[in-house]
């Protein structure tokens, strides 16, 4: 049990939080505020002023110096007696912690809690209250209290250091963030199984729950499965460079890498408004824990402004309403630079849709440009994972064009070259391994590929609308990919056409160069159709789609069917066509819709025709039965022995006919002339 109420250090004892000093030296009651000043309740008058911003401390000497180094030294190097007066604007954790420090140097019980002990600690070690004034003085009671209750507490861990994100440097400097962010890490990497401790999200716990529940007292009735992301919730309330001291101690400790980008994502969703579109995280529940309360209650009741759990955090992230824009983009710039910092190098730890929103708010704020140029490597490794939208990146520093295209450019890059690496790297692996190795890396490239290259092809069908789009970067990026990555050019097409139809004053030789990236051989029957009847086409392109559809169309016929044909060789290209269709604008559908009919039109003439071709096949060895059948007779007749001459000449293999061609006959010069008798006669 991390929560523990009651410690014993050195025989000193914490009994729920309350501290005291054995010593009376002025016999007092307490403290009264009278407006912004402090007055001690005694009768003795007061011979001191400490004033520390608004606040003023009306206190006595003798209290304050017996436990306090610093106003001893400030005393005596003063050299001034009556010195009666004491400004301490740079005091740690302000006119509360001072109040609790001189409540402690008249021996008044004070409450140590996780909301004030931070600021407590800190003010100790500014007014120097040490050992050497006075055994068991605020210093070693704070530590203990700190190493003994907060630090065995997860509820209180996080709270203290959230309370010391007013306290720099002394907070940094006396290792409170340090020990606490290993305590929260420790924790953060224990076994679920063992958890037993409130966390934000908890279910809260049954008010009257059954007999036999009560009755059974394994852990699996009494604590529900805790799910590996329990701690995101509490650590996200942190500040950003307190949660990168945790995510630090984390990773160090060996959790795993998708658990730490997940939490890295969840913290970037809280901090960063319009990072995730769905809000991913934002909706988790605030649950009661063990001891009956949540941790915004405890943090809502303490004095640290800027402390809430849920909504304040907005507040301090967005920037308030009073803040200039330049302090918001400041804030947001930071976060973004340290969240990048601490992303772990695995391929699969965050999702590429993150980090290219991430990069696109990067690039509007103007983040450090080694940072993004770590930012654009890391999404060139999963570049096969992104989507359209996120690609879809504003051209912030620049205003030639309204998409960031040299962006996508280089991402296309990273992604090659991180493919190039990933499929020369086995070097090792004996040959077998090595060979099912590279098969399976060529083929999950091969598919990577495929996916980027339609991807690629959806941009630049999305980007040429642009009018400030050039062709040269237009033709640089659709021919990135290698010639492989496309088995099927539709998208590629698609693209051109949309970009010739948004740039209408293009000239020839440009219309040309931009066509040229694409292959008319791997133009589907549809797309091939409707190029045909593409007025925006050079015409060049125009005859090229037809002489690569003719050759399809004759090779079909010579190898058999064409309704077999085409579903070996078209079905892949029609199986993506509803696909195009929806992509495409409405002018473009009424094109396909055109081409459909012709195509269509097309397939019932050739049926035609092959219904025409066996038509005439049939009457033709009709005739030739009857003419088996009539030169069976023998007729003697000059005009019958000459046709049957004729067509044992032409039944004659090559070989045949070149041996009594070899040695003339008189039946060969008749078998020569009775060819031309017989056309003269049919004439």
């Amino acid at each position: 049990m991390w929560e523990s109420e009651n410690e014993l250090v050195d025989g000193r004892e914490y009994g729920n939080g309350l501290l005291s000093s054995s010593k009376h030296s002025v016999k007092t009651s307490g403290f009264e505020l009278r407006g912004q000043s402090w007055y001690v309740a005694t009768d003795i008058p007061s011979d001191f002023l400490v004033q520390i911003g608004d606040a003023n401390f009306h206190l006595h000497k003798y209290p304050l110096l017996s436990r306090s180094g610093r106003m001893n030294r400030i005393v005596y190097e003063s050299r001034d007696g009556e010195l009666n007066k004491l400004v301490m604007d740079d005091l740690p954790g302000g006119p509360e912690a001072f109040e609790l420090a001189a409540k402690f140097c008249y021996g008044l019980a004070i409450d140590l809690t996780a909301a004030n002990i931070s600021a407590l600690r800190c003010a100790a070690e500014y007014l120097e209250m040490t050992e050497d004034l006075e055994e068991g003085n605020l210093i070693f009671k704070t530590e203990a209290f700190l190493s003994y209750v907060v630090l065995s507490s997860w509820r209180d861990s996080i709270l203290v250091l959230k309370s010391c994100e007013k306290l720099s440097p002394w907070a940094e400097n006396l290792q409170i963030v340090r020990r606490c962010s290993e305590s929260i890490a420790w924790k953060a990497c224990a076994n679920p199984k063992g958890i037993r401790w409130a966390y934000s999200g908890k279910p809260p716990k049954v008010s009257s729950p059954k007999w036999n529940e009560m009755k059974d007292s394994s852990p699996s009735r009494n604590h529900q499965q805790v799910p590996p992301d329990w701690w995101f919730e509490d650590v996200s309330i942190l500040r950003i460079d307190h949660f990168v001291r945790v995510v630090t101690a984390i990773k160090v400790k060996g959790m795993r890498f998708e658990l730490v980008g997940a939490a890295i994502m969840h913290y970037a969703a809280k901090w960063l408004p319009g990072l995730i579109k769905d809000g991913v995280g934002m909706g988790m529940g605030m649950g009661m824990g063990d001891e009956g309360n949540t941790i915004i209650d405890s943090c809502s009741s303490s004095n640290s402004s800027g402390c809430s759990w849920k909504g304040g955090l907005h507040m301090v992230v967005a920037g308030a309403k009073d803040d200039p824009p330049s302090v918001q983009a400041k804030e947001q710039r930071m976060i973004i630079e340290s969240l990048i910092s601490i992303i772990p190098p695995q391929k699969d730890s965050v999702s590429c849709s993150f980090l290219l929103r991430l990069l696109r708010m990067a690039n509007m704020l103007k983040v450090a440009p080694a940072l993004v140029t770590e930012m654009e490597k890391r999404v060139g490794m999963q570049f096969e994972q992104a989507t359209l939208p996120d690609l879809l990146i504003p051209s912030y520093n620049k205003i030639e064009t309204l998409y960031d295209v040299d962006l996508v450019q280089r991402l296309l890059e990273h992604f090659l070259v991180q493919e190039q690496t990933e499929s020369s790297s086995p070097s090792r692996q004996s040959f077998p391994e090595k060979r099912m190795y590279e098969g399976t890396q060529r083929n999950n490239g091969t598919n990577a590929k495929m996916r980027v290259a339609r991807l690629v092809d959806s941009y630049l069908t999305e980007v040429s609308r642009d009018r400030s789009l050039s062709p040269t970067k237009f033709q640089v990026l659709a021919e990135a990919l290698p010639e492989s990555a496309r088995t099927c050019d539709d998208g590629l097409y698609r693209a051109i056409d949309s970009y010739l139809k948004a740039h209408p004053t293009l000239s020839e030789h440009e219309r040309k160069r931009l066509c040229r990236v694409m292959d008319c051989q791997k133009l589907s029957i549809d797309a091939c159709m409707h190029a045909a009847q593409n007025e925006r086409l050079p015409l060049r392109v125009v005859v090229q789609v037809l002489f690569s559809e003719q050759v399809k169309i004759s090779n079909a016929i010579a190898n058999g069917s064409l309704k077999e044909a085409g579903e070996s060789h078209y079905q892949p290209m029609i199986s993506n066509r509803k696909t195009l269709l929806e992509g495409t604008p409405q002018s473009f559908q009424e094109g396909w819709a055109a081409a459909k009919k012709d195509i269509n039109t097309l397939k019932f003439e050739l049926e035609s025709m092959k219904t025409k071709y066996l038509e005439l096949q049939n009457d033709m060895e009709n005739l030739q039965r009857q003419f088996d059948k009539v030169s069976k007779q023998k007729q003697t007749s000059a005009w019958t022995s000459g046709w049957k001459k004729l067509s044992k000449f032409t039944k004659m293999t090559p070989l045949e006919t070149h041996d009594i061609g070899s040695q003339p006959t008189v039946a060969t010069e008749q078998a020569r002339k009775t060819p031309r008798r017989w056309r003269n006669s049919i004439s």
